[in-house]
């Protein structure tokens, strides 16, 4: 299994870097919508839509938002990157839910409120990778938040085997521990670092502090958005999204942690930039 995903990594990462560094803002827009759209398909299921019909239909409502906010909302407007931020909010209701599983959770019998929550997960992420790629540092600022997630993952990957005994959400997910989140944020701090190090100009002390508040504010929040997703497959009675990447399960089980990171490496960047 750890060889599968390897391998399949090591197609995805050069993909998405590509897509990084080659691709003008329109060719970026449709790339990270593809995914999106990939994802909505596999959210259907999970909202327990699973007919071409219901999966098509959902597949239309990101598509239909994803173009109203190409034609109609400018990414330089301060509305663009206010709703990205206006997005962690439900994150917060996320986390609210995962902690209190399952006695919260009666709203997710609901096929239309489960569609109705797949809108600020793909929205933030897809509106926060269009304004990072708009910054005059795009290339450095998506590598990193790539870096930062994919690193953490690792992290927790190996942490997790080495040190776990201590779950972090066993009705949601019992292969989560606390020893893979602190591996995880560990490997994150040391990758901000690293960056900051080698491409930013001189910071000052409250830059390298909030420089790690960044990178441990962004791992927690992903763990929030795997740990949401896995609540609402084990809701659905299915262990991946979809089985399109071999050793990974499907498109959204890739994308969870950076639907949910996403926003809030935005927000926590606009704040360091002014510092």
């Amino acid at each position: 299994m750890l060889l599968q995903r390897a391998l399949t990594a090591l197609v995805l990462a050069p993909l998405m870097l590509a897509g990084i560094f080659l691709l003008p803002d329109v060719g970026f827009r449709a790339f990270i919508g593809l995914i999106v759209v990939l994802g909505a398909w596999e959210w259907a299921n999970i909202s327990g839509y699973s007919s071409i019909q219901g999966r098509l239909t959902v597949v239309g409502i990101a598509v239909v938002l994803m173009l109203a906010m190409h034609f109609f909302l400018p990414v330089s407007s301060p509305i663009w990157v206010s709703l990205v931020v206006l997005t962690i909010l439900w994150w917060f209701f996320a986390s609210f839910v995962v902690v209190t599983y399952p006695s919260t959770s009666n709203w997710l019998q609901s096929g239309p409120l489960r569609v109705l929550a797949m809108i600020p997960v793909f929205a933030g992420f897809w509106m926060a990778l269009i304004w990072l790629k708009l910054q005059s540092n795009s290339a450095l600022l998506l590598t990193w938040f790539m870096l930062l997630v994919w690193g953490a993952d690792v992290g927790a990957y190996f942490a997790g085997r080495a040190f776990g005994n201590k779950k972090l959400a066993p009705n949601v997910s019992p292969g989560k521990t606390w020893a893979g989140v602190y591996g995880g944020m560990a490997t994150s701090i040391l990758i901000s670092v690293a960056i900051a190090y080698l491409f930013l100009d001189q910071l000052n002390t409250l830059s390298w502090l909030w420089l790690t508040g960044l990178s441990i504010a962004v791992i927690a929040i992903s763990v929030l958005g795997d740990l949401f997703e896995s609540l609402l497959k084990r809701n659905r009675g299915i262990k991946d999204s979809s089985a399109l990447l071999p050793g990974h399960g499907g498109v959204l089980d890739r994308i969870d942690s950076l639907c949910s990171a996403a926003p809030v490496f935005v927000l926590m960047w606009f704040v360091l930039a002014a510092l």
